[in-house]
C-alpha cells in the first residue's frame, strides 16, 4: 500500500513538474513574439498594423494543427454563429479564405446562392467584376462585398474549369435545419436534415411527430449533402433512435477533462421503427455521428456512398478582443471504437482535394475502389457486423453516383440566375391559373408538365445573359431541367416539402433504400457481415 502510494505521489509531482516545463516554455516564446512585434512596430521601414499581423500569425498557427483549428475575428464569430442560431442575410452562404483564395464552405439551402447552383468547394475569383485574388482579402472585405440591400444583385465570378458568373439577388434567408418531411408511402416517412443546429432536435421532434400521426412504422433520413454543425443535436437526434443507455459517441483528448461519453435515454420518439439514413461524400461530422452510432448500433442502414471523414472536436475559446479561437481539442469515437477522421497530413489543400481524389479514383462510383486508413477491425454492438474507420462512415449499401448526363450546360443556365428567374416570372404570370387548375399538390405532381415553350424560354433567357445554346448536351439534360422547373414551381404554390417530392423522384440512394425496404435486403443486410469488402 505504501509503495502504491509513493508512486502516486511521484506521479503527481512528475505530472506538476511537466506542467511547469511547459508552463516556462510558453512564457519565453511569448517573450520572443513580443520582441519581434515590438521590434516591427518600431523599427520597421512603413508602417504597419499590428493588430492584423497578430491575426495573421494566429491563423498561420492554427493551420499548422489541423484544417478545422480556425480563428474568427469579433465580427466573424457572430456572422458564423447564424447559420447555426436561424438566420442569415446576404448571398446564403458560408465562405473561408484559404491563402489568397475565397472558397465557398457552404451553401444555405433556400437561398439566393443555392437558388442559382452555387456549389460548396466553389473558388470566387471576382465579385462584381472585381478581382478577389491576390488583394489580401480578409473576411471583412468579403462581407462589406457580398452584403448589400435586399433584392440588389451582385455578380459573383467562380472559376470551375472556366470562369463562370453568377448573377444572384441578396436576400434575408430563415435557416430551417430540416428543410422537409413527407410520407413516401403509406408507411414510410422521410425527414431532410439539412445541418445540425440550435433549432434541429425541436425541428426533428415535430417532423417525427407529424409523421407517426400519419401511420409512419419506417423511416428515412436524409444526411446527404450535411456538413454538420452542433454536436449535440446530432447525439439528441440519436436518442430518439436508440433504446435507453446506448453508447451514442465519446471524446478523447490529451486533456482528460475533456474527455466524456454520450449515452441514449429511455425517451425516444422513434425506438421501434425501421431506419434508413442516406449520406453521401459531404456528410460530415455530426452527420457521421448520427450515421456511426445507427449503424454501430445494428438500429438501421446506411445507404449511400462514403461520408466525408471528420472525427474532430472543435471547443470555442474566446480571446480577450472577442474573437474567438475553434480549437481541435479532441478526437470522437463512434460506439464500436472508430475514429471515422480522415488523414490531414498533407496539409489543408490538400485535405480538402480529398474528396476529388475519391472521384479521380473511381471510389465515388464502385465500392471495389474505397480506400480506408485504418487496417483495426471493428465490429457492431449487436450483431457482429465488421464496420470500418479511418476516413468516414462506409455505407452499409452503396449506391454510386450518377454520370450519365453532363450537367455543365444546366450549371451555366443556373449559374446566370436563367431557370430560377424563369420560374420566377412564371409563376407571377400564372399563379392563379396554377392555383385554380392545380387545387392539391397531387394533382399537379400527376398532371402538370413542363412546355416545349417554356424550355424554349429558358433558353433564349440563356442566350440573352451569354450562356451559348448547347442542342446536344440539351438531349441529355432535358429530364433534369423540366424536373428543377417543375420543383421550384411546386415549392413556390406549396413548399420545400412539395419540392422535394418532385426531386426525391429520381434520388438514386432513396429509390435503393426503399428498394431495400421492399425486398427484405434490410432485415438481411442488418443480421450479417455486409460492408463492402475494402481494399487497404
Amino acid at each position: 500500500m505504501k509503495s502504491a502510494r509513493w508512486i502516486s505521489i511521484l506521479w503527481l509531482l512528475s505530472l506538476a513538474w511537466g506542467n511547469a516545463q511547459a508552463q516556462r516554455a510558453i512564457e519565453e516564446q511569448t517573450i520572443k513574439y513580443n520582441q519581434l512585434l515590438r521590434m516591427v512596430d518600431q523599427l520597421y521601414v512603413d508602417t504597419v498594423n499590428v493588430a492584423r499581423l497578430t491575426e495573421t500569425a494566429i491563423i498561420k498557427l492554427l493551420e499548422e494543427l489541423d484544417p478545422h483549428s480556425v480563428y474568427l475575428s469579433r465580427e466573424e464569430v457572430l456572422e458564423a454563429n447564424e447559420p447555426l442560431e436561424g438566420g442569415f442575410f446576404g448571398i446564403g452562404i458560408q465562405f473561408t479564405i484559404m491563402g489568397d483564395t475565397l472558397m465557398v464552405a457552404d451553401v444555405l439551402v433556400g437561398g439566393p446562392s443555392e437558388k442559382v447552383g452555387l456549389l460548396p468547394g466553389d473558388r470566387i475569383v471576382t465579385i462584381d467584376g472585381e478581382s478577389v485574388v491576390g488583394i489580401g482579402l480578409t473576411n471583412a472585405g468579403v462581407r462589406a462585398r457580398l452584403k448589400g440591400k435586399e433584392h440588389t444583385l451582385v455578380k459573383v465570378g467562380v472559376w470551375r474549369r472556366q470562369l463562370i458568373e453568377f448573377n444572384i439577388r441578396r436576400g434575408m434567408i430563415p435557416i430551417h435545419s430540416v428543410d422537409a418531411s413527407y410520407m413516401l408511402s403509406p408507411t414510410v416517412g422521410y425527414v431532410h436534415v439539412a445541418r445540425f443546429a440550435a433549432t434541429t432536435t425541436g425541428e426533428f421532434d415535430q417532423a417525427v411527430k407529424k409523421l407517426l400521426n400519419e401511420g409512419m412504422e419506417d423511416l428515412v433520413i436524409d444526411l446527404q449533402e450535411n456538413h454538420g454543425g452542433y454536436m449535440g443535436a446530432a447525439v439528441e437526434l440519436a436518442d430518439h433512435l436508440l433504446d435507453a443507455r446506448r453508447l451514442i459517441v465519446y471524446t478523447e483528448g490529451r486533456d482528460q477533462r475533456l474527455n466524456d461519453s454520450f449515452y441514449s435515454t429511455p425517451a425516444g420518439l422513434f425506438q421501434r421503427g425501421r431506419v434508413v439514413i442516406l449520406q453521401d461524400e459531404s456528410s460530415a461530422s455530426a452527420s457521421e455521428i448520427l450515421a456511426g452510432a445507427v449503424q454501430d448500433w445494428d438500429r438501421g442502414l446506411i445507404v449511400g456512398r462514403r461520408s466525408f471523414g471528420k472525427g474532430l472536436v472543435q471547443r470555442p475559446l474566446p480571446l480577450q478582443d472577442g474573437s474567438v479561437v475553434r480549437l481541435t481539442v479532441a478526437h470522437y469515437f463512434t460506439p464500436s471504437g472508430r475514429n471515422i477522421q480522415k488523414s490531414y497530413e498533407g496539409g489543408a489543400l490538400r485535405y480538402r482535394a480529398e474528396l476529388f481524389d475519391r472521384y479521380s479514383a473511381g471510389e465515388l462510383f464502385s465500392p471495389d475502389s474505397i480506400r480506408v486508413t485504418d487496417t483495426t477491425r471493428y465490429f457492431t454492438r449487436e450483431h457482429h457486423r465488421l464496420v470500418h474507420g479511418g476516413g468516414g462512415i462506409v455505407p452499409d449499401l452503396f449506391v454510386p453516383l450518377d454520370t450519365t448526363v453532363d450537367y455543365r450546360y444546366l450549371n451555366m443556365l443556373m449559374a446566370k440566375g436563367v431557370i430560377h428567374d424563369h420560374e420566377f416570372d412564371y409563376i407571377n404570370r400564372h399563379r392563379d391559373v396554377l392555383r385554380t387548375r392545380y387545387p392539391s399538390f397531387r394533382r399537379f405532381a400527376d398532371e402538370f408538365s413542363v412546355t416545349p415553350e417554356m424550355i424554349r424560354e429558358v433558353v433564349a433567357r440563356g442566350e440573352g445573359l451569354g450562356v451559348k445554346r448547347d442542342e446536344k448536351a440539351l438531349a441529355h439534360l432535358l429530364p433534369a431541367l423540366k424536373q428543377i422547373l417543375k420543383a421550384l414551381i411546386a415549392r413556390d404554390l406549396w413548399g420545400v416539402d412539395e419540392y422535394y417530392r418532385v426531386v426525391n423522384e429520381t434520388n438514386s440512394s432513396l429509390l435503393v433504400a426503399l428498394e431495400a425496404l421492399r425486398d427484405g435486403r434490410y432485415e438481411r443486410l442488418l443480421q450479417g457481415n455486409t460492408v463492402n469488402d475494402i481494399k487497404r
